[in-house]
This record gives structure tokens, sequence and C-alpha cells, in this order.
């Protein structure tokens, strides 16, 4: 998958950074941070002073902080140890909470939108992408089998995380399908078994049966994407207060 592993890469970061607003010398939170690449995107390309992430995996923070430290950002990163529902920073410390493909590993979605408003100062962003369910909805065998392969405890709908982020008091601004994961998934399919095959294949362990499993569950997925019945979603939410950076009265 590279390092950035959400869907789309490098061109959903940018899209996300520009639909945010993100800009040069603001400070932001990336929850559920895996090992950083969205941070690391963040001090590169849009020139952000400083983040901190947030991720529960200590294994995936440790790599995040030596690659962290390989680029040189090592003091404009720092990486929390905690739940993303509860990370214990203090109230209103960051321009805007970001995340990239990576609330759907979070049971109580309601609690991590909360944190996520609690640590935006007034005037700032919650901007965010993720999968969802899209407006075809999946049957009962189809949800089972795509939430036991992903490993995903709950899955949002579209329209439930607009509805959240309202709920906590921010403005939506956008909530949509990135239309981005058709393209993706055909990319994934395709590696996983031709250029990657072999990579795959020691990542499992040589294991015949097992890379079988993985191909027949990727397509599974893959025909749940192509339905809509599973898309990535572009989320930008601002809370109501003082002026963003570089904003005009």
């Amino acid at each position: 998958m590279g390092e950035q592993i959400h869907v789309g890469g490098l061109e959903s970061s940018m899209a996300l950074a520009d639909a945010a607003g993100i800009s040069p010398g603001s400070r932001g939170v990336d929850l559920c941070c895996c090992t950083g690449a969205g941070m690391r995107f963040l001090l590169r390309f849009r020139g952000v002073a400083h983040m901190t992430g947030v991720d529960a995996t200590a294994e995936v923070l440790d790599i995040g902080r030596q690659r962290s430290n390989d680029d040189g950002c090592s003091a404009q990163i720092q990486f929390i140890l905690a739940d993303a529902c509860q990370t214990r920073l203090d109230d209103a410390c960051a321009d805007f909470v970001w995340g990239e493909d990576a609330w759907c590993y979070v049971a109580d979605k309601p609690r991590l939108i909360c944190e996520a408003v609690r640590l935006v100062r007034p005037g700032g962003t919650v901007a965010f992408t993720d999968w969802v369910a899209g407006d075809v909805p999946m049957n009962d065998a189809e949800a089972e089998r795509f939430l036991r392969f992903m490993k995903f405890p709950t899955f949002a709908a579209r329209a439930e995380y607009a509805q959240l982020l309202e709920n906590a008091g921010l403005r939506v601004e956008r909530a949509e399908d990135t239309g981005r994961f058709p393209a993706c998934i055909e990319l994934y399919v395709s590696a996983a078994s031709g250029q990657f095959g072999f990579d795959v294949s020691r990542l499992l362990g040589f294991d015949s049966a097992l890379v079988n499993a993985l191909g027949q569950e990727m397509r599974h997925m893959q025909a749940l994407v192509h339905a809509r019945k599973v898309v990535q979603a572009m989320y930008i939410a601002r809370k109501p207060g003082a002026l963003r950076r570089g904003e005009q009265p």
C-alpha cells in the first residue's frame, strides 16, 4: 500500500488539505495517525508548524518516530499513545483535527467526533476522509463478511458522520463521496495478484490457502465498491467562533 495507506494516497491528502484550507504555520492533531505519514505530508506540502499524532498501537508509533527522525521533522511531530476518543490533550489545542481513512476502526464514533470537536479551537476545522457505507445498502451477509475481513467494529453511513458533526455544534461544509475508491480498488486487486504477488505471499508465510482467501475477500470488496455499497467520503466541518488563519473579516 505504500506509506500513505489511505485510498488515493497523495492525491487524496492534497484534496483534503485544499478543501480544509490548511494554512502554513497552523497546528493540528491527527487522530488515529498510524505511522504519521499524513502528518509528514502536512509539514512538507502545507507548511504546518506542528502536528500531534494519536494512536492506540505502540508499535506503529515507534515506526512513526523513526520515520519522522529519518525525514528530519521529529521536532515538529509529537506522537501520543492514547485512545482517540479520550486523548487527554488540552481543550482547543489545535487549529484543525485531521484523519485519513482510519476512523472506521474506532468503535464509538459519537465519542470520537466529540473528542475531535473538543480539541479544535473556535474557528478551527475538523477534516477527514473515511470508508463509509454508500447510498446503496449492503445486505446482512455482505456486511458481515466485509466487516469481518476489514476488522471494522462499526461502520458509519455517509450521512451519519455529517449528523454527528452537526450534533456536536459544527457547520458541515462537505460530506461527499470522493468517487476515488473504484479506481483504487482495481489498483489494489491488480497489484496484490500481479506486481506485488510475491510480496503478498511472503507476508502470508507463502501459505497458498491464505493467499487464495485474501484474493477472494479482496474481490468481494471490489464488488461492493463498484456497486457503491462502500465508498470513501470526505468531511469538512468548521467550529463556530474566531476567524480561521488567513481569513478576512
